[in-house]
């Protein structure tokens, strides 16, 4: 894992979510920002909503590799995600051991791995294939 440590909250992540391929942005559950792909959700931001924080995201959410769960969720700041951890969900707080270039990647690898459990017929109308 690369060593250079991410910011103290989410937003270049959240920038590169709503950057990748067919990604749409909702708010769900009052202030939850999320990045879905098909519908289907591939990272989740919990907004600050303290009056003078103005919405920046300071916890995400993703889904990550059945064989890289243990290993991420062993790493500091980053815990199985709520009601979203059995199907292989993390979640990563602030401090965490992660670097912003593999939390990049990690998100970039949610969006594949949700993407690629769309219909084919679905990923072509997204310009997935």
């Amino acid at each position: 894992m690369a060593t250079r440590r991410a910011s103290a909250d989410f937003e270049p992540q959240r920038a590169l979510s709503a950057t990748l391929p067919g990604a749409t942005e909702s708010v769900k559950w009052g202030a939850d920002l999320v990045h879905s792909v098909g519908e289907k959700m591939f990272a989740i931001y919990l907004l600050d909503t303290q009056p003078d924080a103005s919405g920046v995201a300071r916890v995400i959410n993703f889904k990550v590799d059945a064989e890289r769960f243990l290993e991420l969720t062993a790493v500091p700041g980053v815990t199985p995600a709520p009601y979203l951890a059995r199907a292989k969900w993390v979640q990563v707080r602030h401090p965490h051991g992660l670097a912003a270039a593999d939390l990049d990647e990690l998100v970039r690898r949610s969006h594949a791995l949700v993407a690629a459990g769309l219909t084919k017929k679905l990923q072509r109308e997204l310009g997935l294939l």
